[in-house]
């Protein structure tokens, strides 16, 4: 890249620098002296020894984001920027916490989670810029979660109030976080055995589609939180009525309502995408197969389906990141998962309990859309390729 190019000002380099800087500006950290009580800000200067060097070094990072420089320096200082923030609020915890005090608490604040914010961007403005091969994507997906892995494992982290809060509760997290997971795969699981279906059958039922889907549209436009509240007193009733229903788990509260309700969710997605699929075909290949004497049966299992699994991978996508956020309702009324946390720490003024249940359900979220992109991509590529 030519220097006077490189010069050259950068509108989204501004942009995360501004926040950046700003982030920069306030509190790193905040100190409490337990989980409820609010806490005193820390810039960076005054949460570690070595903090004004830090600082100048992460403004300069941001500063040169400014200009266009080429995308694997971005990468790589955007990396580099994000590991010193995390590894900078680790250190403070560390300095900041006194000794055997088992109730004082470093708590993440604004500055850091700007900063945050702002290397993210940069770091993902960077990876869209290089348009790295499929293979070199997943190989990056795997090298960032090993290393937010490795990080946890280390215990550079142990003394932010949020890993306190998981040392105190770790098996309670375990078991919602396999409840969480069982809400989530498990709604997409039952989504997928009904509405691919139902959604061949409205492929060839023609009739049928605008009532069918009519019906998953006003579904779907229930309101969440109200759509767990009607699952209470129906399945309630139920179980109370109907010979053999609690025993087979059917309950008002519980996993069981919160699963049907994730369940209903995800219908639409899968049964549209699924039309949308099959519909998408070109119909010349549709008229080629059955000129080559495909019954419609085979037509439709070594044709139609494989020239539409991109668009299924993609309802799977839409269901499985939806039902990871919806699931965090779940904790209202008894379904387990992260919500737990979340509504715990709401009733007890507890931030930190929130951002327990709150920080895995977006990082669960966050990768699960990304493999679930990259699978969509790798099943699109063949077709891509046969395509004139």
């Amino acid at each position: 890249m030519p220097g006077g190019q490189a010069l050259r000002p950068d509108r989204p380099g501004l942009l995360f620098a501004a926040i950046g800087l700003a982030g920069l500006a306030l509190p790193l950290v905040q100190f409490k002296p337990n989980r409820i009580l609010p806490g005193e800000g820390m810039t960076l200067p005054s949460a570690l020894p070595f903090g004004l060097p830090l600082l100048l070094a992460l403004g300069g990072v941001l500063l040169l984001g400014c200009l266009r420089w080429p995308p694997l320096w971005r990468l790589l200082a955007a990396a580099g920027g994000l590991a010193a923030v995390l590894l900078a609020l680790g250190a403070a915890a560390r300095h900041l916490t006194p000794p055997d005090d088992t109730l004082a608490r470093i708590a993440p604040a604004a500055g850091f989670w700007l900063l945050a914010l702002a290397f993210a961007l940069m770091l993902a403005d960077a990876l869209t810029r290089l348009r790295p091969a499929l293979w070199l994507r997943w190989l990056l997906l795997g090298l960032a979660l090993a290393g937010v892995a490795g990080l946890l494992a280390s215990g550079m982290l142990d003394g932010v109030s949020v890993m306190r809060e998981y040392t105190a509760r770790q098996d309670v997290f375990l078991r919602e976080a396999r409840a969480h997971l069982l809400l989530a795969f498990g709604s997409l699981a039952l989504a997928l055995l009904v509405g691919l279906p139902l959604g061949i059958a409205l492929y060839q039922a023609r009739a049928w589609r605008g009532p069918v889907l009519s019906v998953l549209n006003i579904l779907q436009t229930i309101p969440s939180l109200a759509l767990f509240g009607v699952m209470i007193p129906v399945f309630g009733w139920i179980a109370a009525n109907v010979p053999g229903a609690a025993q087979a788990g059917v309950a008002g509260i519980g996993i069981f309502p919160a699963l049907v309700a994730l369940f209903l969710y995800s219908l639409l997605p899968v049964v549209s995408n699924t039309l949308t699929g099959l519909n998408g075909v070109n119909p010349a290949t549709r008229e080629a197969a059955i000129g080559l004497g495909l019954t419609r049966t085979q037509l439709l299992v070594q044709v139609l389906i494989p020239l539409a699994l991109p668009v299924l991978l993609a309802a799977v996508r839409i269901v499985l990141v939806q039902n990871i956020g919806l699931a965090v309702i779940a904790g209202l009324i008894g379904g387990g998962g992260f919500g737990t946390f979340v509504f715990q720490g709401l009733n007890q003024t507890a931030m930190d309990l929130v951002l327990l249940g709150a920080l895995p359900t977006i990082a669960l979220a966050l990768t699960a859309g990304i493999a679930l992109d990259l699978l969509v991509q790798s099943s699109d590529r063949p077709q891509s390729r046969n395509t004139p």
